[in-house]
């Protein structure tokens, strides 16, 4: 059974990942802690949680929030900042089969460029998704996934400060996805990712208050899924590079509706909190299911509910 995928095949470097399970930023820490854990050099690749240029305290607690068939989160990035996850993570990282990701966020155009080219010749690190689900600073904070402008400046920016393969996660909080990938896919992105959490709050009504610290933050999880599943068919319709689906996958069911509706590859991100084996329990899912369905290769699957 042949389950390898290319993430990034117009890419000079290419991203050969030995099957289409990763893991999603902000859900997998740096997978080192995972490791102790799980076997992770099954997995197909490990994206690490959001990196800045500095290291960030994020929102003020609570930041976590169970929903029904989800999560509500406002974190707000807290990570150790680029020049320690070089230090500290990337050596460890090296020494891995299964290549890490690292994602990387701004909250100017700048800083975007500034985290990419330090992560440039970094062993270790094989590629860089780029979250565009944060405000501008400079722009009276605007995120740069709701603008294509925008969007598409962070992806020119970043591609300049790299030679290793980009990935442009989007947002679903926005009127139309479609003209956002579009305009990422004219600026160099060598794939897409999405979708990012969706937009939401909650009330404690025993203070009447908000229930987040920061009052609103990302609803994910199975909530979302055929928001998710909705967005990737309908953006892998129309660009020309790889897709690859995120949100509320739990079960290898879930990871074959991405594939079929036009993902190259899934990223598993809620789950893991209930779950540390969540990547490894798709990967037998979807093993489960070619064997059950007679199919012989992963790319056989993919995108055949796209039209």
């Amino acid at each position: 059974m042949e389950l390898s995928v290319q993430l990034t095949p117009r890419h000079p470097k290419g991203l050969l990942l030995a099957n289409p399970v990763m893991t999603a930023a902000g859900t997998f820490g740096y997978g080192i802690e995972y490791s102790q854990l799980v076997d992770i050099q099954r997995l197909g690749a490990v994206i690490c949680k959001g990196t800045t240029l500095k290291p960030r305290s994020g929102n003020p607690q609570p930041r976590l929030i169970e929903m029904p068939f989800g999560l509500l989160n406002s974190v707000g990035l807290e990570n150790i900042g680029v020049e320690a996850v070089i230090k500290d993570k990337a050596p460890v990282w090296a020494r891995w089969r299964v290549p890490v990701i690292v994602n990387i966020a701004g909250e100017t155009v700048e800083e975007y460029g500034e985290v990419a080219s330090r992560l440039e010749g970094v062993a270790g690190v094989r590629g860089i998704e780029v979250n565009i689900s944060c405000p501008n600073v400079t722009a009276g904070g605007i995120e740069f996934g709701t603008s294509p402008q925008l969007a598409a400046e962070v992806t020119k920016t970043v591609k300049a400060k790299t030679t290793l393969p980009v990935i442009v996660k989007l947002s679903p909080n926005v009127s139309d996805i479609v003209e956002i990938a579009q305009a990422v896919v004219a600026a160099g992105a060598d794939a897409i990712s999405l979708i990012n959490t969706v937009r939401g709050m909650s009330i404690d009504v025993a203070v009447r208050k908000p229930a987040l610290g920061n009052i609103s933050g990302g609803l994910s999880g199975p909530a979302i899924k055929p928001i998710a599943l909705y967005m990737v068919h309908k953006v892998a319709k129309v660009v020309d590079i790889t897709v690859i689906g995120c949100g509320g996958i739990v079960t290898g069911s879930d990871a074959i509706e991405f594939l079929t509706a036009g993902a190259t590859a899934v990223q598993v991100g809620t789950a893991h909190f209930n779950n540390p084996s969540a990547a490894l329990d798709v990967l037998e899912g979807i093993v489960g299911y070619m064997e059950t369905e007679g199919v012989e290769k992963i790319t056989d699957l993919l995108g055949v509910a796209k039209d």
